[in-house]
């Protein structure tokens, strides 16, 4: 059981990247519970505002990609989702490049895993 969980959390994972790269805003929220909030050096930013970053053309991204095997630790019906993080993307208009951990605390509810919490800080070599 544990091991379909992972397999559905990291194709949820992969899922949400797919739709971060395609810019599409629908996908994207579908993936975000309603309270969801990303940490990341610059402070939280809220569901709805990142919604709108994205709606507005501010924030596009053009590539993501999971660098290793992401990791996966199930407590039945939430999941953390950790993985080092390769994007670009362009931020009100200014392209950058980004090599991250990520976290992502999905929760299972009735319409799936929906994630909660996103924690995002600069990878060092």
């Amino acid at each position: 059981m544990t091991g379909d969980v992972v397999a559905e959390i990291r194709a949820v994972a992969e899922g949400w990247a797919a739709a971060m790269v395609a810019n599409d805003l629908d996908r994207i929220a579908g993936f975000m519970a309603d309270e969801w909030l990303i940490v990341s050096e610059s402070g939280i930013t809220t569901r709805a505002d990142f919604l709108e970053l994205i709606s507005s053309g501010g924030l596009t991204h053009s590539a993501m990609d999971a660098v290793g095997e992401p990791q996966v630790q199930v407590y039945g019906d939430t999941a953390v989702y950790t993985a080092r993080v390769t994007n670009t993307a362009h931020y009100q208009g200014e392209r950058f490049d980004a090599d991250e951990w990520t976290t992502d605390v999905f929760v299972r509810d009735v319409s799936g895993w929906r994630c909660v919490r996103s924690h995002i800080t600069n990878a060092k070599e």
